[in-house]
């Protein structure tokens, strides 16, 4: 069956409308500073009580990979960079380090501290969570390290580091730390029972508009869900369709990458191919003949050499299109047409090799 092909401009259109709505859910249900004092708290088993004691630092105008930096508070002495994933990405780290370059430059800059005197300047200590609720599985806990970017690899102390601390807020993972905030907890069962009703195969939309209803009727993320329905249906879409984008591109270029990559290495392919076997041809007639007579010898190796490397070398295009999945009938006619042999002979050597090409890997 022939797989539709995806309207890519339609996609993205509708994702880029989606992207007008700047603020993503995770960061609208922890706007109040009472609720983000609350996660802090959840997070380092502390006890503040004086949302006015947290100086927000979010950066709102760094743009990295479509995405602003999600939360950064100071508070303690605590410079904290909280950021929101759907899906794992081993580079937070990286981007951490972009992130809090940024902070500790506006907190600089904001306290007029002199980085430039003899006397140490007192900086915030920096703490780096994700809160990762995607769909594929990982631990409650990990952490992600900068220096494992770095290439080669050493058992020496780096002297750059970045940290970020990975938190799995699924419903289901991490109870202590969900039950010690409702609004964390709250989100994740939200987030959840979306999954549960397109895991049911409703709509995104549909799910979406089920999830909340059934919140709102009990008590979770009521007061936000009840106030801005319209706009978290909207942050929802716009997220699910950043991903369908995203999938999307991949597998088209994906489709055309195949394509170009086969012309290309089949080309290349027999070109080098005939030409080793031509020398191993001429190299393996030459030692034959040598022995028996280097006139007779050198026509008989030559003529089994390049008879053997044709051989091969059909073998071997075989397997490559048969490890990309062409059926055999389109396998025949391809390499009857590029080798001027005969259909007859390709089915002969399929059904002869057919043990050896099921186990040969074509590589690019």
């Amino acid at each position: 069956m022939k797989r539709e092909k995806l309207n890519i401009a339609k996609i993205f259109k509708r994702f880029a409308v989606n992207r007008a709505h700047k603020d993503r859910l995770f960061q609208k249900v922890f706007a109040d500073r009472k609720d983000l004092l609350d996660l802090y708290n959840a997070v380092n088993h502390t006890g503040y009580t004086n949302p006015d004691e947290l100086e927000i630092t979010t950066l709102e105008d760094v743009i990295y990979m479509s995405m602003k930096n999600d939360m950064s508070f100071i508070i303690s002495s605590t410079l904290s960079l909280y950021e929101h994933q759907s899906t794992f990405n081993p580079n937070m780290p990286v981007r951490g380090l972009m992130y809090f370059s940024r902070l500790y430059e506006a907190y600089i800059k904001r306290h007029s501290l002199d980085i430039y005197s003899s006397s140490l300047v007192k900086l915030p200590r920096p703490q780096f969570i994700i809160f990762y609720n995607g769909r594929s599985e990982y631990p409650d806990e990990m952490v992600l390290k900068l220096s494992d970017a770095f290439i080669p690899e050493s058992a020496d102390e780096p002297v750059l580091e970045c940290r970020a601390t990975m938190l799995n807020i699924n419903y289901g993972h991490n109870n202590a730390l969900l039950n010690s905030c409702r609004r964390l907890h709250d989100y994740s069962y939200f987030i959840a029972k979306v999954n549960e009703y397109i895991d049911s195969q409703h709509t995104i939309e549909c799910a979406i508009g089920k999830a909340i209803d059934y919140c709102i009727e009990n008590d979770i993320l009521a007061d936000i869900l009840i106030k801005c329905k319209s706009e978290v249906t909207s942050m929802l879409l716009t997220e699910f369709d950043e991903k369908l984008y995203k999938k999307t591109i991949y597998r088209e270029g994906y489709e055309d990458g195949v394509n170009e990559g086969f012309e290309r290495g089949h080309k290349s392919g027999v070109s080098e191919g005939f030409e080793q076997g031509h020398k191993s041809g001429v190299s393996e007639g030459f030692e034959q003949g040598h022995k028996s007579g280097v006139s007779e010898g050198f026509e008989r190796g030559h003529k089994n050499g390049i008879s053997e490397a044709r051989e091969q070398d059909i073998k071997n295009s075989i397997g490559m299109l048969r490890h990309l999945g062409l059926p055999d009938e389109k396998i025949v006619s391809l390499i009857a047409e590029n080798y001027a042999v005969s259909k007859e002979d390709v089915l002969n050597q399929i059904n002869k090799n057919l043990r050896e090409i099921n186990d040969f890997t074509y590589k690019i």
